[in-house]
Parts: structure tokens; C-alpha cells; sequence
């Protein structure tokens, strides 16, 4: 039997999209303790409220939230633990630039499981104003009414 090819999204932090302008996404690789694997496949685990930094020339995620297992036993760790995340000599001298001085930041967007491997897409984000969000919140409405709206007028057409 060949190896399954699972690319599935585990965790998506939507919220980043509505707070922050995102650019520059990057993939990097997740640094996780078994039992910690096991609880991020059954999707218990939270992005909110996480972000990346670089420290000593090393990339690592705070905040983020991995329930413990629950079949762990003492192989249970903190669940807001600071992981490591494996990018490139490149990529982390890039990101660190890109964060210096610069009122940017960078958030992690999404967790997926690539060939059985958990990776984290991080992006940098640039904060957005009150106007931007409210403008962000009318499209958003809008576009639900025209859905809303085109769904009636195929349930009428069709009747």
C-alpha cells in the first residue's frame, strides 16, 4: 500500500486575516513532541493570539495552543510551550529584516498535515486601522447578501 499524501488543514487563525494586512507567506515545519502530534491531528489546538519571533537565529511560535493529549501520560508537555519552527538560513535571516524596525509582524495562518509532517504557514502581517476592518466587515456583508439574494431568485426561478 502506498504512503497516503494527506494535506489537510488542520487550523486556520481567520482572525489574522481580519486584524492584519498579510503578505510574504512562508512555510515552515513544526517541531512537536509525539503526544502533541496526536492532540494537533484530533484538532485540539488554538492560533489565536499567536506569533512568531526570532530568537539566536532560530524561528519559534508562542502562544499556540495544544491541548494535552488525553491518553498522554507524562509524556505530556505545557500546552503553551514556545515550538520551534524549522525554516531555512535564508528564510530566517529574511523574516529577521523583515521584522526589524519595521512595525510588522508575523503571524502563523494556517496548520496542515504534508505527507504525515505538521507544517505552519506564517505570513507577515501589517496591522490594519479601524476603517480598514470596518471596510473589510461591509464587503463581507455584502458579499452574503448577493449570495443570499441569488439563492431566492433560484428558489423563485425554479418553482
Amino acid at each position: 500500500m502506498s504512503k497516503k499524501s494527506d494535506s489537510s488543514v488542520l487550523l486556520e487563525n481567520r482572525k489574522a486575516r481580519f486584524l492584519y494586512f498579510l503578505s510574504d507567506f512562508m512555510v515552515a515545519g513544526i517541531v512537536l513532541t509525539g503526544t502533541e502530534i496526536k492532540s494537533l491531528r484530533a484538532r485540539n489546538a488554538s492560533l489565536s493570539d499567536s506569533y512568531v519571533y526570532v530568537k539566536e537565529g532560530e524561528v519559534y511560535v508562542a502562544n499556540m495552543h495544544i491541548a494535552p493529549y488525553k491518553d498522554g501520560t507524562m509524556f505530556n508537555v505545557d500546552h503553551l510551550r514556545d515550538r520551534k519552527l524549522l525554516l531555512t538560513k535564508r528564510e530566517i535571516r529574511h523574516l529577521e529584516n523583515d521584522l526589524k524596525g519595521s512595525g510588522m509582524t508575523c503571524v502563523p495562518t494556517k496548520v496542515f498535515l504534508s505527507h504525515g509532517f505538521a507544517k505552519m504557514e506564517i505570513a507577515l502581517a501589517k496591522g490594519k486601522a479601524a476603517h480598514d476592518k470596518r471596510d473589510a466587515i461591509k464587503e463581507r456583508e455584502g458579499k452574503r447578501e448577493v449570495g443570499k439574494a441569488m439563492r431566492e431568485g433560484v428558489k423563485a426561478s425554479g418553482e
